[in-house]
């Protein structure tokens, strides 16, 4: 192949809607400082490694994103364009030259590095490949949250046979990882032919994150391809990054429903054992709802935050569908209009399927909500009746022994003032124990007075 370049195009999230203006999220200079590492350790490029004087959202070789308020441009470059970043010679004599181009494209980072053989008319095959440290830019290194597209570009003669050699560089570009390969279409684009893979993670093929979004451009009828790549680059570079954040929204779609059934699955238990409750008696029951009370409410908010997340993910990866779709028209447009019928395909199949699964979810998971509501109702109405209850009787028995002891203390002085006038024989022989025992008969009396008011009452 000639004209030969390898692009790696990488989307990382700056931030969400919980992050507070002019905050980031945790880990939003990952894909910089994983960049520079790559520099690093094998493309050994002096400006990459010194990338972080090359970025407007670092300053004296810290990350400070509150640098980039106030730009105008999606650049993030501090010269506003492409960072040269040099190059580097090979065994075979050639030379390797690389450029990079940093954006931010709205809450998303965005990076094209590229490289390329100093001369266009080097001829680079599978062997050659290496030179360019191709497992360096897999996602084990670059780690970008949203995901990764690499894509090699190359001429080739007529005769040449390019499905053939689409398959060994997109084996060439794996080799040694534990990503395997699997062609998702073929077609054309700006003329040349187009093959799409999937490097998909033997642990985690369902992770975008995790994948290579490889696409291999060959040109084998001298088409104007390098000449319309660039007139359609802005298109082209937002319809990857629109193309990931669908992937990665879908994902989280999906975690956030699994997350949300198992919440359900809960509930269901916890009204068995509500249920369970009845056959207890009323110190149980008070004991066991009163527990389920100090349970519900954190179950039924991670249950609401589940439900808003996935009425979030709705809209974003409904605003992420019509922004791919602009993008594509662009395309076609700048590319005579091909059809371009994967990606027509990807939009009206595989988009329309995930927005409909996620809304689908949210009609599922939203009477839960308003079971959970009323569960916690039903248990706070009985909680407090039985409270009240409680309450109500152990005033109960205050204003009966306040009575009681009331009236017998009344009785006592009484007692004790005039008990040498009663004369019987036992009390003027035992008058300390006739006074005490008059005392506690008359605060009886009182007691069973007593509760015969409260209990009129």
């Amino acid at each position: 192949m000639k004209n030969f370049s390898l692009s790696l195009y990488a989307f990382h999230l700056r931030h969400t809607l919980t992050e507070l203006p002019g905050e980031v999220v945790a880990d939003a200079k990952l894909l910089w400082e994983n960049l520079v590492k790559v520099g690093e350790t094998s493309l050994n490029f002096v400006e990459l490694k010194d990338l972080r004087s090359n970025l407007i959202c670092y300053q004296n070789g810290e990350y400070n994103p509150k640098r980039e308020q106030g730009r105008k441009t999606e650049w993030l470059s501090v010269s506003g364009k492409d960072v040269d970043l040099g190059s580097l010679p090979t065994t075979e004599g050639f030379k390797i030259n690389a450029n990079l181009q940093p954006f931010l494209l709205n809450d998303t980072y965005a990076v094209d590095l590229t490289l390329f053989p100093e001369l266009p008319n080097i001829p680079i095959d599978i062997p050659q490949l290496q030179y360019f440290k191709p497992s360096s830019l897999l996602p084990s290194h670059i780690q970008a949250s949203l995901g990764q597209t690499l894509l090699i570009y190359g001429e080739v003669d007529p005769s040449e046979n390019c499905d053939t050699l689409a398959e060994k560089l997109a084996v060439a570009l794996v080799a040694g990882t534990n990503l395997n390969t699997v062609r998702t279409q073929q077609g054309e684009l700006f003329g040349s032919l187009l093959f799409e893979y999937q490097a998909l993670d033997a642990d985690k093929p369902d992770n975008p994150a995790k994948q290579s979004h490889i696409l291999i451009l060959i040109n084998n009828s001298q088409a104007a391809t390098a000449t319309l790549a660039v007139k359609a680059y802005d298109w082209l570079l937002n319809l990857l990054c629109s193309y990931h954040k669908i992937l990665y929204i879908y994902q989280l779609a999906r975690q956030r429903y699994r997350e949300a059934r198992e919440i359900y699955s809960d509930l269901e238990n916890k009204i068995k054992e509500f249920n369970n409750l009845t056959s207890k008696n009323k110190t149980q029951q008070l004991s066991g709802l009163k527990s389920l009370m100090g349970e519900i409410p954190q179950k039924n908010f991670d249950y609401i935050r589940c439900l808003q997340d996935l009425q979030t993910h709705h809209t974003a990866i409904t605003t992420n569908i019509t922004n791919y779709r602009i993008c594509l028209e662009k395309i076609q447009t700048i590319d005579s209009g091909n059809s371009l019928k994967y990606w027509q395909d990807f939009i009206n199949k595989d988009c329309k399927k995930w927005q409909e699964q996620i809304q689908t979810d949210i009609n599922y998971l939203t009477p839960g909500q308003e079971l959970f509501g009323q569960f916690v109702d039903t248990i706070r109405g009985i909680v407090e009746t039985g409270q009240a209850e409680r309450d109500r009787s152990l005033e109960n028995k205050i204003q009966v022994l306040g009575i009681g002891f009331g009236g017998g203390a009344i009785a006592s002085g009484v007692f004790t003032t005039h008990i040498d006038k009663i004369n019987l024989p036992l009390i003027e022989k035992h008058p300390l124990y006739a006074s005490l025992t008059l005392s506690i008969i008359a605060t009886l009396i009182f007691i069973a007075l007593g509760w015969l008011i409260t209990k009129r009452k």
